[in-house]
């Protein structure tokens, strides 16, 4: 005898086992989440599956935990052949069903962390709560020094004070080589900041900052790689915005190409952070610092399509969504980085990076061409420090000719 379960699934027979009276809410769950039909439809099939066995295996509904669904699909991989999704489809059924409190939750067994880990965190604590770095920033800093530590007190009690300059020489000598130059300047920067942080405890009394040594490099070397105005003109153009998907990356990359917003500025702002009656939008920077940008006319036409026309309903804050299932905000800065690449790759574009970084550098490139000073380029994309903003002087190459002196001699 069919069994239908939420008037869109289908069932050979009645479901039966611990779970068989939640597979309706659990595929309204899934039909919430933005899961198509029949996405829905196997997950169900799945789960009931699942519960069948589970009543074959005598466990109660308040019994399961997340072993079962691995052994259920070693079990089931003798006789059906297994389906690449088996197992995050079980995993969801496991969330449901914990998330409505059916199965309990299961205590993690924490490892104790070692003294060099808890000094590590602790310096990462220091920066977001005292400092107020940016997430990114405390996440390339800590595993530098958690290394740092653990080379030179193992798994033993850390004592900074012990700590002296040759310890700092002999780790960036070891370390540096392993690295490429951004990296090896990142690490020192991370060092100098802890050493820092150790002299603000009292810890450390002599300036062991001084001691680290400096990563060889000559500043501005490199001209930063904008993607040209025409290139920017070629990619807008390419994106479908007949589809809620592409009003959604269209938006997105006016919000990089015209206010040269960072990956992060993007992907966390929010409804409440634009005023549409001001034509502004605070945008998130460095360092929890908030900046106020104008609005263009052509951004904000797109974004609101995207919001009347293209966003997926959800109590999210958040201004751009996942366009596949589960629907939900962007959880970091590669859902981001993703809509540009694969984007770029549709447009039939080699830059010479995928990076959302080239349209800051383009827009900047661009305002100076256009005559802006430094300081209204700098202003635009919120740099803290003019020395940032001086690396596009060197973009500019018809106006340094001009600087160039005569080689002696003349031509020959």
């Amino acid at each position: 005898m069919k069994c239908i379960i939420e008037n869109q699934v289908v069932l050979s027979q009645p479901p039966e086992g611990p779970i068989a009276a939640q597979l309706g809410s659990f595929a309204k769950s899934m039909s919430e989440q933005g899961y198509s039909l029949v996405s829905i439809h196997r997950q169900v099939f799945l789960a009931a599956c699942f519960s069948r066995w589970l009543k074959q295996k005598g466990v109660r509904q308040r019994s399961i935990c997340s072993d079962h669904p691995a052994q259920y699909l070693r079990y089931r991989a003798r006789y059906a052949r297994p389906c690449r999704g088996d197992a995050a489809a079980l995993r969801h059924l496991i969330e449901f069903l914990r998330s409505d409190g059916l199965i309990p939750c299961e205590k993690k067994v924490t490892r104790r962390p070692t003294p060099a880990e808890r000094c590590a965190q602790a310096f990462g604590r220091h920066l977001l709560e005292k400092r107020a770095l940016a997430h990114a920033t405390i996440i390339n800093y800590v595993p530098f020094i958690l290394s740092f530590l653990e080379g030179r007190f193992g798994l033993g009690r850390v004592v900074l004070s012990r700590l002296c300059a040759s310890d700092v020489v002999k780790f960036v000598q070891r370390q540096a080589p392993r690295l490429r130059m951004k990296r090896a300047k990142l690490m020192t920067t991370a060092l100098r900041s802890f050493l820092n942080y150790g002299r603000y405890l009292g810890e450390i009394s002599l300036d062991l900052a001084a001691a680290v040594p400096i990563v060889a490099n000559w500043s501005m070397t490199s001209i930063p790689r904008g993607i040209s105005a025409e290139h920017v003109r070629q990619l807008l153009a390419s994106i479908d915005q007949r589809t809620s998907v592409g009003r959604r990356d269209y938006a997105i990359l006016l919000l990089l190409a015209r206010l040269g917003l960072r990956l992060g500025e993007v992907a966390f702002l929010e409804l409440d952070d634009i005023d549409w009656n001001a034509g502004q939008v605070s945008v998130r920077s460095k360092g929890g610092r908030r900046n106020t940008m104008p609005l263009p006319i052509e951004v904000g036409g797109a974004i609101a399509a995207y919001l009347r026309n293209g966003r997926p309903a959800s109590s999210s804050r958040r201004v751009f969504l996942r366009a596949k299932a589960p629907i939900r905000a962007f959880l970091g800065t590669s859902g981001v980085g993703s809509v540009v690449r694969h984007s770029l790759e549709r447009a039939g574009i080699h830059a010479t990076t995928k990076g959302a970084h080239q349209f800051r550098h383009g827009l900047a490139t661009e305002m100076l061409r256009k005559g802006a000073s430094l300081g209204e380029i700098g202003e635009l994309l919120g740099h803290r420090h003019p020395q940032t903003t001086k690396i596009y002087t060197k973009v500019d190459i018809k106006a340094l000719r001009t600087l160039a002196l005569p080689w002696p001699g003349g031509v020959r």
